[in-house]
C-alpha cells in the first residue's frame, strides 16, 4: 500500500467544513462529526488505559475494541455503510460476562478512582457514554445502524467492569459512594 496520508494539511477544512468518507462536505460541528469526534476521543482514552501494565486478556480486549471503534468511526463517516455487526456486540457481551464473573457482586455505586489505570478506564467509560449520546442525537436526524449504538452501550458497560478489575489489579480499592441515607 502506498502513502495514504502523504500530505497532512489540505486547507480544505479552513472554511469550517470537513469531508465524509463518501466525499460529502459537512460542517465540522454537525451531529455526524460530533459523533465521529467523540468516538475518536474514546479510542484515545482507551489508548491511555493501554499505556498501563495490564493483564494480557485486558490488553487483547481493549486492542480489539480500538480496532472496532476505528471501524465504527468509518461507518459513521460513510452514511449507509455498515461496519459494526450484531456479532461485534455479542463478542463484547461475551468478554463482559467473562470479566464480570471475576468480581464480587456490586452493592453500592462506585466513584471514579481505585488506581491510575482504573481512573483512566473510568474516564474512557465516561467518554464512551458521551459517544453513545452523540450517536443517539445523530440517529434522531439521520440513519445510523442500531449495532453502532448498542456497541457503544456495551463497550461502556465493559469499561465499567474493567475499572473494577483494574482497581483490584493495582492493589487499590474501589471507591464506594457514601449513601447519605445509610450513613
Amino acid at each position: 500500500m502506498g502513502n495514504r496520508l502523504s500530505k497532512i494539511y489540505t486547507r480544505t477544512g479552513d472554511d469550517g467544513t470537513t469531508g465524509l468518507g463518501d466525499g460529502a462536505r459537512v460542517a465540522k460541528d454537525c451531529p455526524r462529526i460530533e459523533a465521529i469526534g467523540t468516538v475518536d476521543e474514546l479510542n484515545c482514552a482507551i489508548g491511555r488505559v493501554l499505556a498501563h501494565d495490564l493483564r494480557p486478556a485486558i490488553l487483547d480486549c481493549l486492542r480489539n475494541a480500538q480496532h472496532k471503534l476505528f471501524d465504527l468511526g468509518g461507518e459513521l463517516s460513510i452514511p449507509g455503510y455498515q461496519a459494526i455487526k450484531p456479532e461485534d456486540v455479542e463478542a463484547l457481551e461475551t468478554s463482559l460476562s467473562e470479566f464480570n464473573a471475576q468480581l464480587p457482586p456490586l452493592k453500592e455505586f462506585i466513584l471514579p478512582g481505585g488506581g491510575r489505570a482504573a481512573a483512566d478506564c473510568h474516564m474512557a467509560r465516561a467518554i464512551g457514554r458521551r459517544a453513545e449520546r452523540r450517536v443517539v442525537s445523530l440517529a434522531r436526524e439521520e440513519d445510523v445502524g442500531e449495532p453502532v449504538r448498542v456497541y457503544l452501550n456495551r463497550l461502556s458497560d465493559l469499561l465499567f467492569v474493567l475499572c473494577r478489575i483494574l482497581a483490584r489489579d493495582e492493589g487499590g480499592l474501589e471507591v464506594l459512594w457514601r449513601n447519605p441515607k445509610r450513613a
